[in-house]
């Protein structure tokens, strides 16, 4: 049975790996992080939004990020600063803008 405790527990868990292949020094095999991703997927969509994933989020950027991803549809880049939004929504802007000049 997965109660929150177990989740939240898991989550921490599956978050320290995803660090781990992320700062690896040595290539990762894609299908290894497309299962964690997976594995990680399943466990937020089953977590309840509360102050235990606010603060597991808060302390593994990594799966902040990921959150975010999956959040996007509904929220946006809930969890970005709003400043580096901005500055990336002005650069795709100016991109867009030098691409459309040529």
């Amino acid at each position: 049975m997965n109660t929150p405790l177990t989740t939240h527990r898991n989550l921490v868990t599956l978050a320290q790996v995803l660090r781990r292949l992320e700062r690896s020094s040595v290539p990762v095999d894609p299908e290894q992080y497309r299962s964690l991703v997976h594995h990680i997927t399943a466990e937020l969509e089953n977590h309840p939004h509360d102050a235990g994933l606010e603060a597991l989020l808060a302390a593994a950027p990594e799966l902040a990020e990921l959150y975010e991803n999956l959040q996007y549809e509904h929220a946006g880049l809930c969890r970005s600063p709003l400043d580096a939004g901005i500055r990336a929504e002005q650069a795709a802007r100016a991109a867009l803008a030098k691409a459309a000049a040529r």
